[in-house]
């Protein structure tokens, strides 16, 4: 069992939701990176998403975008990812699961990207822009190299192509709930949770279901989880800290802590009603 499926497994025996929290490597700057990862962990997180910052990020909102800009903007490289990811699990035992497009894994090659990454202890790799009908050699060299490959369904994902990426996704399925890209919603509605419980249906247990793309809020966190999903992704929420408060890492990670504290809290509300 991977280190991603234990996690899920051992939340549920707590009847316990994810919280998975998404940051930008390098932004405000790669040294602080694991610092803010230390935040959110502290803060309860289960699960981090390291962003590898790219050019084109064309899943991503605002939000998101200006974190990547700012991170490409002071030098931060793909090989970075890999001494960051390292220094955070010299700390932690939490998983962290790498997102990125894929031209930079390109440029590394699959195998060499995907060593490093294993050395670095990464659990899991999310590649927004690889189409699972082209994942067939990626997949493979990510299992040998005990590496789960998440992949994305989406609100146009019909029955049968759900299947096939639920045959093919391990870790979690990434559900995007909403269509467009990612950032601050006030609501989430009533067609985002549906879709969590009709997707949640269609999965059968094959696999755990993390939700994202808008959730922000304690209370979306509650009514995702209560739709049906085993985890609540959040990204936007925590990058708009650090782009407030980038002038003081001790003011950021203080407030990255709280939030995460209180979305945690409210994945633990699936608990209360047994």
């Amino acid at each position: 069992m991977s280190e991603i499926s234990q996690t899920f497994s051992q939340l549920k025996e707590r009847n316990e939701g994810a919280l998975i929290a998404y940051v930008t490597i390098g932004d405000p700057t790669p040294r602080r990176t694991p610092l803010i990862a230390d935040a959110l962990i502290q803060g309860g997180a289960d699960i981090v998403e390291l962003g590898i910052p790219f050019s084109d990020p064309i899943a991503d909102g605002s939000t998101i975008q200006k974190a990547v800009s700012r991170s490409l903007m002071i030098g931060t490289k793909p090989q970075d990812v890999f001494e960051i990811a390292r220094r955070v699990r010299e700390r932690h035992e939490t998983p962290l699961v790498l997102m990125t497009y894929y031209n930079p894994v390109l440029k590394f090659g699959l195998a060499d990207f995907l060593g490093q990454a294993r050395e670095a202890g990464i659990s899991g790799l999310i590649v927004p822009d690889l189409p699972v009908e082209e994942a067939t050699e990626h997949k493979a060299m990510c299992g040998a190299a005990g590496i789960d490959t998440i992949f994305l369904a989406s609100p146009s994902t019909g029955p049968s192509r759900l299947k096939q990426i639920v045959g093919q996704t391990s870790g979690y399925l990434y559900l995007v709930t909403l269509y467009g890209v990612t950032g601050i919603r006030t609501t989430l509605g009533e067609s985002a949770l549906k879709l969590v419980t009709d997707c949640r249906k269609a999965l059968n247990g094959a696999v755990p279901l993390a939700a994202g793309f808008g959730i922000s809020h304690p209370h979306h966190v509650k009514q995702i989880i209560a739709a049906g999903a085993d985890g609540a992704i959040v990204g936007s929420a925590f990058v708009k800290i650090i782009e407030e408060n980038g002038s003081s890492m001790a003011r950021a990670t203080l407030k990255l802590t709280r939030l995460a504290k209180e979305l945690k809290k409210a994945a633990r509300s699936r608990a209360t009603r047994r």
